[in-house]
């Protein structure tokens, strides 16, 4: 028995052993955390006018979109391998923003809902791969670039139809 619990325990060891110190799970959870955030952010605003993606939508998209780079940067991978990870996030986020896209037909013919929700969705995944390849700087400043369209062009779009 002793054996076995030995061999189990050494193995058990071996599969968490991917995170090889400090430095690189302080790394792991600065970025997580930060894409996590800033997505909650900008989900907080969405969901704060009623959009149908918000908090939890908006942060797993960027929570998503940073793992899928930090993985591969940390194993090692060359630009050319990140570059086709970083083009398969972009084509998935792109089918996640179709869903949100909505034509009426029996209201306002041609009227399109959901357009901005699909872009605030494509933006977060960018969001989230800036802060998995540890750009964060870039991630906090696309976010706040991102809450002022969201919150301060529809009032500059408002003022220059009232004129």
């Amino acid at each position: 028995m002793d054996v076995w619990f030995h061999e189990a325990w050494v193995t058990l060891q071996a599969e968490f052993a991917d995170v090889g110190d400090a430095r690189q799970l302080t790394q792991i959870t600065v970025r997580l955390l930060m894409a996590a955030i800033l997505g909650g952010i900008l989900g907080f605003e969405r969901e704060s006018k009623g959009k149908a993606a918000g908090v939890r939508t908006h942060m797993l998209v960027a929570l998503g979109a940073a793992l899928f780079v930090l993985v591969p940067q940390m194993s090692g991978n060359q630009a050319d391998a990140m570059s086709r990870v970083v083009q398969g996030v972009i084509a998935g986020i792109g089918f996640l923003g179709a869903g949100t896209i909505i034509k009426n037909k029996d209201e306002d013919a041609g009227h399109v809902k959901g357009l901005t929700t699909a872009a605030g969705l494509w933006m977060t995944a960018a969001i989230g791969v800036s802060a998995g390849l540890g750009r964060e700087s870039t991630a906090v400043l696309s976010t706040l670039l991102a809450l002022a369209v969201f919150s301060v062009m529809p009032k500059i779009v408002k003022r220059f139809e009232k004129d």
